[in-house]
């Protein structure tokens, strides 16, 4: 296990929004939500976290931005990406048992 202190994953949850060049889905022809598809080749854990499954204005005008994959950490030291679709249950469990002291630090 490498105890070297990692680079923090940083995910898009900002409020940059899609520009008005870039094809909305109608005009991609896609029969699936783009984040909910997963690549057929092999990506870095860096590469899916940046993938955005949900980024619109929702009824409100409140902008929502979902990541494809959400990162986990495991206390023994793992990462995993995990699937927004593909993995929710296990989404689930890891939220039930991470759990933030005062400090915002992860305990487990």
């Amino acid at each position: 296990m490498n105890t070297e202190p990692q680079k923090p994953i940083e995910q898009p949850v900002d409020n940059k929004h899609p520009t008005p060049d870039e094809p909305n889905v109608k005009e991609q022809n896609l029969t699936a939500n783009p984040g909910d598809r997963i690549a057929e080749e092999a990506q870095s854990i860096e590469e899916k976290a940046q993938q955005v499954a949900v980024d619109v204005p929702d009824i409100t005008g409140d902008w929502i931005k979902v990541p494809t994959y959400f990162v986990a950490e495991y206390p023994d030291g793992e990462t995993k990406t995990l699937h927004h679709v593909k993995d929710a249950e296990e989404i689930s469990d890891v939220i039930r048992q991470a759990r933030v002291d005062e400090n915002g630090d992860r305990i487990w």
